[in-house]
């Protein structure tokens, strides 16, 4: 299973709208300011985003986008699924002789053990320098 840019993007879309939640709504401008991405990009990714009901627009000059939960009861996997369809590492696994399907299914299993217990809030408040904040790793 390969994350395309959809995924990554849309994920960089929620963590900065979980590191901001509280604070009001959130332009994409800024969102792709910050993050050196494309704001037209974005404006496609936080349709389907909207649709799953992640996240809610507000209109007017200080409009933007927010959370509709706290950061800390949606997971990585549920933006993923939204972005990226079902996680699967390859197609076909019903077909697959046993040992090989069993493999699959623990490769599978592994990636949405992470995705599915990893939270926004643990992404927004990951500190690269590991300061105050406690940092995450992550075994697959």
């Amino acid at each position: 299973m390969k994350i395309s840019t959809k995924g990554r993007y849309g994920l960089t879309i929620m963590i900065d709208l979980a590191k901001r939640h509280g604070e009001g709504p959130t332009s994409l401008k800024s969102i792709a300011q910050a993050n050196e991405l494309s704001e037209h990009y974005l404006e496609q990714l936080v349709t389907p985003l909207r649709n799953a009901g992640l996240v809610k627009s507000v209109r007017g000059a200080y409009g933007g986008y927010k959370l509709t939960k706290e950061p800390s009861e949606i997971t990585a996997g549920d933006v993923i699924r939204v972005l990226e369809g079902p996680i699967t590492p390859v197609e076909g696994i019903e077909e697959e002789e046993p040992v090989k399907r069993q493999l699959w299914i623990k490769i599978r299993d592994a990636v949405k053990d992470v995705l599915d217990n990893t939270t926004l809030a643990d992404l927004a408040s990951y500190d690269p320098d590991g300061g105050e904040t406690e940092s995450y790793m992550f075994y697959i």
